[in-house]
């Protein structure tokens, strides 16, 4: 049988990278766009010429198939002895905030901020029905707004880069209101009472029971990264401090993690990739409090002060990229009414919080998430 050479075409000035050809017979690997061996993995900006193309990591004894060669966004399959492949996520830039309760009624309203550049909220679209008390999460793309007090089981979606009114996703196992939600950017889980639900963001559907808190709890805060989600604070016969914990794409009871700084009700809670904060709420013999606790989510432990909000306040919410957190809304003092003002935060960087501008409504109890 005859054989036949299949050249790389790509050239990479790395010395430790190095492009072949390699000897086939037939028609076989017609369809593969060249090989690079290289002492490291490929990256989302390695930008081979075309899909198919191959990568060796001579070290690891790791292979890689390019899936998605576009410019400095590539998708990378791992079929070597590793795991998981090399992956573009779409960088998070744009926070929706909905919902709420204004001083009149019940607010319907979403609004969007860019969250790297200060200023006010520009108007985004309507969710399917006003409400109050209800909680969002999101994937790079999609954000899911669900809940609402009881008689509200509804969950609606957006996509985060297209202004437009919000559509049914399906609902929740049971209705309910001062839940929290948190993403690993798979999977939305929503926690209250004792019940955790949760869905496929990227699937409409019904959620699906999930597991259970360590203390059956309302009006907690959440957040998350890619692995893990965080629940803390809340409300069962007294003002609760308990931090929990789950592995999002495990179904299963929450784990204590550790305690907050001040056990309070009603936080905002968001997160980076490996740092969690909790802002705001209302103390027991306290009221609203500007406190802001951090903790790291990989390794279980209790919170540590961070610094504090602009004001004192409770039932805002929160949203953040991969740099900077934002909070927005919620009742406030001394001015003792729901607010419109939006703080931010570097979340690797502990200190007190600086304005970034005003939301279109004046509201709490509202939800926020962010995506690209």
């Amino acid at each position: 049988m005859s054989s036949k050479l299949i050249s790389t075409g790509v050239q990479f000035p790395d010395s430790s990278i190095q492009t072949t050809a390699i000897a086939s017979g037939g028609s076989a690997l017609d369809g593969l766009g060249g090989v690079t061996v290289s002492t490291t993995d490929p990256a989302t900006d390695s930008n081979p010429s075309a899909t198919g193309h191959q990568w060796i990591n001579k070290t690891s004894g790791e292979l890689y198939v390019c899936t998605d060669n576009t410019t400095d966004e590539n998708v990378w399959a791992n079929v070597g002895e590793g795991a998981g492949g090399v992956v573009y996520v779409t960088p998070i830039t744009r926070g929706v905030f909905g919902g709420g309760v204004t001083d009149f009624a019940m607010a319907n309203v979403m609004d969007y901020i860019t969250i790297a550049t200060t200023g006010n909220a520009t108007d985004f679209g309507d969710l399917t029905v006003a409400r109050k008390h209800l909680a969002a999460c999101a994937s790079s793309t999609r954000g899911v707004f669900g809940g609402g007090d009881a008689s509200h089981n509804e969950i609606d979606y957006i996509t985060i880069a297209t202004p437009s009114n919000a559509t049914d996703f399906g609902d929740l196992t049971v209705g309910r209101g001062d839940t929290a939600a948190c993403s690993d950017g798979i999977s939305g889980v929503w926690g209250s009472s004792t019940t955790i639900d949760y869905i496929t963001i990227a699937t409409t559907g019904n959620a699906t029971d999930f597991g259970d808190l360590t203390v059956a709890r309302t009006a907690l805060g959440a957040c998350a990264n890619a692995t893990r989600g965080v629940f803390a604070s809340g409300y069962s016969g007294g003002y609760q401090n308990v931090i929990d914990y789950i592995t999002i794409a495990t179904p299963s009871n929450a784990t204590d993690f550790g305690d907050i700084a001040v056990a309070r009700l009603y936080p905002a809670g968001c997160a980076d990739a490996t740092r969690g904060i909790f802002a705001g709420g209302a103390a027991s013999g306290i009221g609203q409090v500007d406190t802001m606790d951090y903790i790291t989510i990989a390794t279980t432990g209790n919170a540590t002060d961070f610094g504090n909000l602009t004001g004192l306040r409770y039932n805002a919410s929160a949203c953040a990229d991969a740099t900077r957190g934002v909070f927005g809304g919620g009742y406030a003092t001394p001015a003792a009414a729901k607010t419109n003002v939006m703080d931010y935060i570097t979340i690797q960087t502990t200190g007190n919080a600086t304005d970034f501008g005003d939301l279109t409504v004046t509201r709490e109890s509202l939800a926020a998430c962010s995506g690209g």
